[in-house]
């Protein structure tokens, strides 16, 4: 299978309000897919309904050779989901918050252990298992939260905006986590407004009010519409900046 997801004509609406209008895309395997647009485009709507979260309104499509309409909770089993409000257990320290969801996913029980060390490792938090994660810094929670989303070591990974609100050095040291989990192997989509983040994805798709509006890798998007930036890119097909909304 060369596609880890593929999406054709996927809509969601609630009540007289369409959320999602009918988007088509695919994702291969083992790369970093972008969907990129400002806060309300419906970025993580779709996601949603990708993870099985969201019952779509019509529409198609796959994760992991699972159908989003009538697979969910297969889906759900073998994903890895990460937003900007991942749900860390504050009163809870670093180790306990992995064993935690390592019990969710039901991550074996043979190598859990060896598994939550490989987290704490890839997240730069050796020596701190012990503490609590209230007393993490923004960047090391949003860290520890990634370790936690992919403790069960999926091959496809959805990352909701997981950079909002940290700063540029933690947004930095996160996306080389990305990379490490990309080469790797596993499939990873994001949403993301932030430009610079967009740049590093190997494919994007460009969302607007519901609607994909340009589709193709960055260095693509930019040559195809003969600008020097991807917000350049999105204002001329989309006719307003994300950055601003």
């Amino acid at each position: 299978m060369e596609y880890s997801i593929t999406v054709d004509k996927l809509t969601k609406k609630f009540g007289d309000f369409t959320a999602v209008n009918s988007v088509s895309f695919n994702v291969k395997k083992g790369e970093i897919f972008g969907f990129l647009g400002p806060n309300g485009a419906g970025k993580s709507t779709t996601i949603r309904m990708l993870c099985g979260i969201l019952e779509p309104t019509a529409g198609s499509g796959s994760v992991g050779g699972f159908d989003i309409n009538r697979e969910s909770e297969k889906i759900k089993e073998n994903i890895g989901y990460m937003s900007q409000k991942f749900s860390l257990y504050e009163d809870m320290t670093v180790a306990e918050n992995l064993d935690f969801y390592a019990g969710i996913y039901q991550t074996p029980i043979a190598g859990r252990e060896k598994r939550k060390i490989e987290m704490i490792e890839m997240a730069g938090l050796s020596g701190r298992e012990s503490e609590l994660t209230r007393n993490l810094a923004g960047g090391w929670k949003q860290r520890l939260a990634l370790g936690c989303a992919v403790v069960h070591d999926p091959r496809i990974l959805f990352l909701d905006e997981p950079t909002s609100g940290v700063d540029p050095v933690s947004r930095r040291n996160f996306w080389k986590l990305i990379y490490r989990l990309s080469e790797n192997g596993t499939t990873i989509l994001v949403t993301t407004h932030y430009m610079d983040e967009a740049e590093h994805c190997n494919n994007l798709a460009l969302i607007s009010d519901g609607v994909i509006v340009a589709e193709g890798s960055p260095t693509q998007l930019k040559k195809n519409y003969g600008k020097a930036s991807l917000d350049d890119v999105f204002v001329h097909v989309a006719g307003r900046n994300v950055k601003n909304d």
